[in-house]
Parts: C-alpha cells; sequence; structure tokens
C-alpha cells in the first residue's frame, strides 16, 4: 500500500498525497541484498577500494584500538594532529577521507576540504562534499555542497540493500544534528541514477529522520528537468512498516460510455495490522462511483478484506435507462477452536451493473454470483464441516430474473475409507443436514413500462437430511484390481416439488431411499521405456485401462425432488463406464538446470495466459512467492490422454429423464458438464482430456465431447500457452453445441444454439521490466463476426519511474459498448497518478 503523503495547496483545495517510501529495488529488505543497476550506478563512483590504512585499521580493531588517523603529512600538538595529503581518519564503523584535515583527537571532531567523503554508520550513510566539519563520536556535523546516499553499503563493485528506503540527495549546506537526524538546505532528493535523474524534488529544506520520516518543504517536483508541480510541504516515511492517513493521488481517464472519469480517495491507516480506503469517481456522462476497502491481517494465518463498489446511475438513452448498483466482496479467512474458517461473500444488485461497469471482461459476462462461509475440521480421518451458502444464477438483465438457491445452514460430517476390524472391508458414511431453499422465475411480461416477472416456483425453508454409509472390498491380484463396493443413499426432504413444477412447493415429505452398487475393474497397466534418450530424456509411456459397472435402484420420485445441489440428481441408472488414461513420462538425465521457468508475475505475465488463472498468496493482496528453479534429474508427465464413454442399460434412468429438455443427472455429470440428454439413450459422448506439457515453459489442452448419437461434436476447448524468455503468448478456442431438442424458437420449432467464442493473449516483459513493455489481448465471437473484447497495454520503465497506457474496448451484446482509455505514471516506490488499478491490468 502506498505510504507517502504530500500536501498540495492548489486555490483553496488541499490534497494530502499518499505515496510509498523512496527505495531504489522492489526486493525484499535482507541482509546482504545485491541493490537494484540503478542504485549501483548511482554511487559506483563513490565506492573506495581496500586502502593500507583501512588494511591496518582492521588489524588495529583487533587489538582493541576503535580510532586510526593516515595521511602523507600529519602534524600533532596537543591532542590536534594537521594532516595533508590522502586524508583517511577511521573511527568505530566511520571512515572520514579528505585532501586536508584538522582532527582532535580529544573531542573527535574533524575540520576537512577537499574530496571530502564520510562513510559508516548504522544507516551506511555516505556523503561527498567540498567541505566540511564532523564529530566522529557524536556523529554530528556540518557539510557543503553535498552529494550523498543513505541505506546502501559497498562491496568492492556490488551495492547491497541494508534499508528497506535508501535515497540519494544533494544540497548546498546538509547538518546532521544527530546519527538519525539530518538537514538539507537548497536541494534534492531522489531515488533515479546521478547525476542526471528522471526526476527529482528540488526542495529548499528537507529534515530526514532516518527510520522515521522524511519532510520536504517547499519543493518542486522536476521530471526530466522541467517543473511540473509545486508542493509546499511534503513527508514520506522511511520505514518498511510506516503506514499514514491520507489522501491518495486523484486519478483521470476518459471512456466513450461514462465520459471523463476523475476520481480521489482517502487512505486510512487504522492500526498496524489494519487499513482502509475510501473513494469515489465521477463520470460525467453517467453519474457517480464509489469504492471502498477494508483489509485487516489479526494474525499470521488470517486476513479479512472486503471491498465495495457502487455506482448511481444517470441513465443513458430516452427514456434514461439506469445501469447503477453495488457489488461487495468479502474474503476472509483464519483458525477459530481448531476449525479452518473462511468466508466468500459476493452480493450483486443486479447483472445489468455488472456488465455496464465491472472493466474486466471475464467478470462482467459471468452471470453467477456465489457466497459461502464455512467451518472444517478434520481429524484421524474424520470431517466436520458447517457451511452457509447462497447461489444466484441471473437469467436476463430483466429485474427479477434469477435463480436463488439457499444453504442456511448445512453441516457434513464423513470419514475416509477405514478398515473393518481385521477383515479386508474397508467402510466409509457421509452423513448431512441442511436448511434449504429455492427460488425461480418461469414466466416474464413485457407490458409496461418496466419488466416483470412471476416466481412460478417457490420452496419455503425445508429440511434436507441425508445418510450415505458405504462398504467395499478392495481386491488386488497380479496388477488386478478389483473393487465392488455398495452404498446406501437415504435422503428425507420436509417439502416435494409439486407435479405441475409451478407454484409453492407442497408440504409433503419425501423420502429416497435407493441403493448403489458398483465394481470397479483395473487391469494391470502396461508400460513400456524406451531404451534410447530422445532430447536428453529418458522416455517411459503407460496405459492404465479401467471399467466401471454401476447400478442404482431405487428413486421413483426424482420429478417430485426440489433439486438444490448433486445430492438431488441421483437417479436410478443400469450403466458400464469404459475408458484408458495414456500418459508420456520425461525423465531428465542430466544435472544440468534446464526447462526453468517460474510462474511468478516477477518472471512473467500471468494475466496473458489463457484458461488459467493468476497464481495467488495465501493473503489476497500480497503477491505470490516466487518458485525456484530445482535442479537434478526431473521427471515430468508430458502427455497425458484420457478416452472415456458410458454405455446405458437403461436409456430413460428410470423416468427420471424429461424428453426435449437438457436434463442433467449425476452419472451424466460425473462424466461431462455438458448436459447432453435429451432423448432416451443408450450411448454418452465420447470424452476427450488431452494435456501436454513439454516443459515448464509450455502448457496445452483439449477437451472434446464428440456425440455419435448426435454426430456431432457437443463441445470442444482448446487452451495453449508459450512462455519463452520476456514473452509469453497464449490462445484458446471454445465452442458449444446445445442439443436442437433443449431450444425452441418463437414459432415452436426447435433450433440449434451454437457458440463458438476464441480468445487469444501475446506479452512481453512484466510490469517492473527496465525498458519497454506490452500487452495485448482480445476475445472474437465467430457466430455474431464479431470482437467481444479487445485490451492493450504498454509500459515504460526507466530505473526509477514508469509510465503505463492501456486501451479497452467493450462490445456485450446490446448493454455495452465503450471505449476505455487509461494511464498511470508512477515513481519506483512512491506512487502513481491515472486511474489504472493493479487488479484490472494485463499485467
Amino acid at each position: 500500500m502506498t505510504r507517502n503523503r504530500f500536501l498540495i495547496t492548489a486555490a483553496v483545495l488541499c490534497h494530502l498525497l499518499l505515496v510509498p517510501p523512496i527505495v531504489t529495488s522492489q526486493l525484499p529488505p535482507v541482509k546482504q541484498q545485491e541493490a537494484t543497476p540503478a542504485a549501483r550506478a548511482a554511487t559506483q563512483k563513490t565506492t573506495a577500494p581496500e586502502t593500507p590504512c583501512a588494511l591496518a585499521a582492521a588489524a588495529q580493531k583487533e587489538n582493541g584500538a576503535v580510532n586510526t588517523i593516515c595521511a602523507i603529512q600529519q602534524e600533532e600538538q596537543g591532542g590536534i594532529y594537521k594532516l595533508h595529503g590522502a586524508v583517511e581518519i577511521h573511527y568505530g564503523n566511520y571512515i572520514l577521507r579528505a585532501d586536508e584535515a584538522t582532527y582532535n583527537a580529544d573531542t573527535k571532531e574533524a575540520t576537512a576540504e577537499g574530496h571530502f567523503a564520510l562513510d559508516g554508520g548504522l544507516n551506511d550513510d555516505h556523503i561527498r562534499a567540498s567541505h566540511g566539519t564532523y564529530n566522529l563520536e557524536l556523529e554530528t556535523g556540518r557539510f557543503y555542497d553535498v552529494t550523498g546516499t543513505t541505506g546502501l553499503r559497498f562491496r568492492a563493485n556490488r551495492v547491497i540493500l541494508t534499508s528497506t528506503a535508501p535515497f540519494a540527495f544533494t544540497g548546498r549546506l546538509v547538518e546532521k544534528t544527530s546519527p538519525d537526524h539530518y538537514l538539507v538546505y537548497d536541494g534534492t532528493i531522489t531515488t533515479c541514477e546521478l547525476p542526471h535523474p528522471k526526476w527529482q524534488f528540488d526542495a529548499r529544506k528537507v529534515i530526514v529522520d532516518v527510520g522515521g520520516n522524511a519532510r520536504i518543504y517547499h519543493s518542486t517536483f522536476m521530471l526530466h528537468g522541467l517543473p511540473i508541480l509545486y508542493f509546499p510541504f511534503a513527508t514520506h516515511p522511511v520505514q518498511k512498516e510506516s503506514r499514514q492517513s491520507g489522501f491518495l493521488i486523484p486519478s483521470v481517464a476518459h471512456s466513450s460510455a461514462k465520459g471523463y472519469v476523475v476520481g480521489e480517495a482517502y487512505y486510512w491507516a487504522i492500526s498496524r495490522m489494519m487499513d482502509a480506503t475510501l473513494g469515489a469517481e465521477y463520470f460525467s456522462a453517467r453519474g457517480w462511483s464509489q469504492r471502498g476497502n477494508f483489509r485487516a491481517l489479526p494474525s499470521e494465518t488470517s486476513y479479512v478484506d472486503l471491498s465495495y463498489f457502487g455506482v448511481i446511475d444517470r441513465g443513458i438513452g430516452s427514456p434514461p435507462l439506469k445501469e447503477g448498483g453495488e457489488n461487495v466482496r468479502l474474503n476472509a479467512a483464519g483458525h477459530v477452536d481448531g476449525f479452518r474458517a473462511v468466508a466468500d461473500v459476493d452480493y450483486l444488485s443486479s447483472f445489468l451493473f455488472r456488465l455496464a461497469f465491472n472493466e474486466v471482461f471475464s467478470q462482467a459476462v459471468y452471470s453467477e454470483v456465489k457466497s459461502q462461509g464455512f467451518l472444517s475440521k478434520s481429524d484421524n480421518g474424520f470431517a466436520l464441516n458447517g457451511f452457509v451458502e447462497v447461489y444466484q444464477n441471473f437469467i436476463s438483465t430483466t429485474p427479477g430474473q434469477v435463480i436463488r438457491i439457499s444453504h442456511a445452514p448445512s453441516f457434513d460430517f464423513s470419514s475416509v475409507d477405514r478398515q473393518l476390524g481385521h477383515t479386508p472391508l474397508y467402510w466409509s458414511f457421509d452423513a448431512s443436514a441442511a436448511g434449504l431453499s429455492r427460488s425461480e422465475p418461469q414466466e416474464c411480461s413485457t407490458s409496461g413500462p418496466v419488466p416483470a416477472c412471476t416466481l412460478p416456483f417457490r420452496s419455503g425453508y425445508l429440511g434436507r437430511f441425508a445418510l450415505n454409509p458405504d462398504i467395499s472390498l478392495p481386491l488386488l491380484f497380479r496388477g488386478w484390481s478389483l473393487r465392488p463396493e455398495l452404498t446406501l443413499h437415504d435422503t428425507y426432504y420436509t417439502e416435494r416439488e409439486p407435479i405441475s413444477g409451478a407454484g409453492l412447493a407442497l408440504s409433503d415429505p419425501i423420502n429416497h431411499r435407493s441403493l448403489e452398487a458398483t465394481v470397479e475393474l483395473r487391469p494391470p497397466a502396461v508400460e513400456r521405456v524406451f531404451d534410447k534418450e530422445f532430447l536428453g530424456r529418458k522416455w517411459k509411456h503407460v496405459v492404465e485401462p479401467r471399467i466401471v459397472y454401476r447400478l442404482v435402484t431405487g428413486i421413483n420420485e426424482f420429478s417430485n425432488t426440489i433439486k438444490f445441489d448433486e445430492r438431488d440428481i441421483l437417479t436410478n441408472t443400469h450403466e458400464l463406464e469404459y475408458g484408458f488414461v495414456t500418459r508420456l513420462y520425461a525423465k531428465r538425465t542430466s544435472e544440468k538446470k534446464q526447462d526453468c521457468a517460474t510462474t511468478s508475475s516477477e518472471t512473467m505475465m500471468p494475466g496473458v495466459t489463457v484458461g488459467g488463472p493468476a497464481p495467488e498468496s495465501i493473503i489476497p493482496w500480497v503477491r505470490a512467492a516466487v518458485v525456484p528453479c530445482q535442479a537434478g534429474p526431473q521427471v515430468r508427465e508430458v502427455v497425458t490422454w484420457e478416452l472415456a464413454q458410458k454405455y446405458f442399460l437403461d436409456p430413460t434412468f428410470g423416468g427420471a429423464l424429461v424428453p426435449g429438455q437438457r436434463n442433467m443427472f449425476t452419472t451424466t455429470a460425473d462424466l461431462t458438464g455438458i448436459a447432453f440428454v435429451t432423448e432416451p439413450r443408450h450411448l454418452s459422448p465420447l470424452i476427450s482430456r488431452l494435456r501436454v506439457e513439454t516443459s515448464a515453459r509450455t502448457d496445452a489442452e483439449w477437451d472434446l465431447d464428440y456425440d455419435f448419437q448426435g454426430n456431432g461434436v457437443n463441445a470442444s476447448t482448446l487452451l495453449a500457452n508459450y512462455h519463452v524468455g520476456p514473452v509469453t503468448i497464449g490462445g484458446g478456442d471454445a465452442i458449444l453445441n446445445i442439443p436442437a431438442q433443449a431450444i425452441t424458437s418463437s414459432s415452436g420449432s426447435s433450433t440449434l444454439a451454437r457458440f463458438n467464442q476464441f480468445r487469444a493473449a501475446i506479452g512481453y516483459g512484466r510490469a517492473s521490466k527496465h525498458g519497454f513493455s506490452g500487452a495485448g489481448s482480445f476475445g472474437f465471437d465467430s457466430e455474431s463476426k464479431q470482437l467481444q473484447f479487445v485490451a492493450a497495454q504498454t509500459t515504460y520503465n526507466w530505473d526509477c519511474c514508469g509510465v503505463t497506457a492501456e486501451y479497452r474496448s467493450y462490445n456485450i451484446a446490446n448493454v455495452r459498448h465503450e471505449n476505455l482509455f487509461r494511464f498511470t505514471f508512477t515513481l519506483a516506490n512512491i506512487g502513481g497518478f491515472g486511474s489504472l488499478r493493479r487488479q484490472e491490468r494485463l499485467y
């Protein structure tokens, strides 16, 4: 979080701008940490080699001496030394160098001139001046025509960071009034490479408390030598953990839909473990938005992250269509009396609001909203879970067109397989008690100024109780695996769905008692290890076949069961599943580091990766740690290919199937998430799951469902990503064909719905890379022949500052057609001016 603050006075407005401390490196403050090239270049000219005097001082220190004086000529009278030529005075951990010096051995005060240099101290001060005086014991003095740094230590040609906030400064006069206190007059302060910094603050007076605050008076912010802003007062903490409340730098952007966007926010450092940010933005064409964020770290293993975003919309069109709303997100986790507690709450007032104002395309078009909180504890193979969940699926942007399912609360108790005494039998169980409710719209009327929808079905708050004991007999014989298993499903509901499927749920209990028999047969895996090496690796091919027979019987009132989750879609079935998994392994025979690529945002652009989320840390706002490269021989599963299909001996699933609509059952959902059952059938689609990962830099996956009964592809998802050096390339194509029987046109005839969407992305560099970085991404709908979204972002970073510009275009149905321009100008670890938020960037 930004930690610097500047007080700007412009007209009658005052802004306390919050930015972080001046730092030359993003790396953590670990001892012996190597500095950035910018810091090295800024200070390398001041590095002094090991001199004979330094070697003599080190030897005398071992004998207990704390003071060593060296010079070409020395004159001593009454404890006062007059030193001429190559003067060096070593006292404690300080070294003073000059051409000429006068040193009082009693007071430890030195007056020096000509190439005056002072190095050392607890803060690793390095001061160069034309002349000055310094008391080596009191660590106080005055220096003239100064160039200096703090927080840096020199080792040969290396510069090591010893502070979380090192910086460079110059001054006509610098006074050091205590070991940690500096007064700089008519000087500059910067983190850039000297002597020609990209930016600096020219200040009349700077007060620096090392380890505390730096206060800057009457300063001008200079960019490439040009004055940009005047600050009557500025201050920044020079501690890693120090934070101060204040106004953030204003944000500015432009959008074709929102108009000019101007925003401001206030940062509140509540305590060492809590902070909050509150802000607002003005949309010249739409209205106002409000944002808020609260963060807390109660302990090392717990966190709270609460955010709010809302828009008060004036509306567009005539009459104005208002698309405003609110979105609240809560992420929290911790431990309570041995239980793991997690809350993931997402409140959305309307789907139209998300479509119109969310800046991330994949989030904007996502119609589901899930909120849940749970407590869980596992002990000795038993697991106890309690949770509350609310699920919403917005069918359309029309108000009220939403399916809502609630679990409030639900308790689950289960166990892993456990041996039954000394027998070869194993047992387990799963028990649940839940309070549930469901509501769903069915018919909507568009008559009148506001569309209105009825709720044809709504359940009350009903109870569901389930008990599922299981017993199995795993058998192994010469590589063959046979596992017969018997499970009893007993589920009791206090209400049932009416025969018509509309209206209110009936207060008539229903009890499902079913028996599930399963026999799983796995023949020995067929494998071969190839003798010859290829590409420096040894190769192994494995084929793992399987056959599963399943019979479920006893469910006779499936149509009267209210559907809440996977427990409620269990049907009678009589089926045979067959398939195999083939795997290709490669073992590197060389000890050399190869195929070494981390998946951290420090080395690539995870936001450009198609089909996979960016790596996350335990705490949401903390960057994921870098994964180190592993040396030595490694075994990699290069290719994994699974083929599977089911044959249904009972094509109607015990009469549960309703022809002409999509049916989702437990047995079909276990095979594929695509609802393919629209009529009685014996064969399921053939599912193919192919994954190729030749190295840590490559990742390709192709999921395909081919329906022999429909003679076509039901679904196909292809994803591919490649990382090489600073380049990241990704692409994906998703095809979905909804069966004709499931779709009815306005004329009453059946029609086929087809979706085919393509996405591609490419990136070079990363957010903190020196020089140029850039990325682009787009999504294309081949059915409508139009771009859904386009995003392009480019960054150029110097050693101490950078500029980022972004363009986005949205084309979402008839709801949103917008072009958005945003930018951010960033000073290295000081702050940024602009409207490009970190969580919305491509990288």
